[in-house]
């Protein structure tokens, strides 16, 4: 099954979370471990991981935490997901030419490469400024629609 994993999962929240902030504010892991519902200390190790990608940047001392290490608008979902999981290949016939011997044969290997590239589109075509925009309106619509059960009752 083709899945994404827990760990890529929290790093897409986090930097989604990161991305919601003031640009420049510095974000402490426990607050987004509490706003993102993920343990604390498996958020650590994540987090650590998106310095290493460049995604992200942390700060020491009592200031401390997190913050993008660029604009929310220049993060695509698929480069938040590759931070973590590594690069996307749907079969071990597209990491690239020869890998597989039956790519040269195969009537399927058309079909893993046309459906990797939608993918990937679909992937980019997302940025983190994007998804915060798409987040508060889901926000909005749910706090409306609650209100509208509640004058119901």
């Amino acid at each position: 099954m083709l899945q994404l994993t827990r760990d890529g999962e929290y790093a897409v929240r986090a930097i989604l979370h990161l991305s919601s902030q003031p640009v420049g504010q510095v974000t402490l892991v426990n607050e987004i471990a509490e706003a993102q519902d993920v343990p604390k200390s498996y958020l650590s190790k994540i987090m650590q991981h998106l310095v290493k990608s460049g995604l992200v940047k942390s700060r020491r001392g009592a200031r401390g935490g997190f913050i993008l290490a660029k604009p929310a608008d220049q993060i695509t979902l698929r480069e938040a997901i590759e931070a973590i999981e590594g690069p996307i290949h749907l079969n071990v016939c597209l990491i690239k030419k020869g890998e597989c011997p039956r790519d040269e044969v195969c009537p399927v290997h058309p079909i893993w490469r046309d459906a990797q590239k939608k993918l990937f589109e679909i992937l980019d075509s997302k940025n983190m400024a994007d998804l915060v925009k798409d987040s508060e309106k889901l926000h909005r619509q749910m706090h409306k629609a609650g209100a509208r059960k509640d004058k119901a009752r």
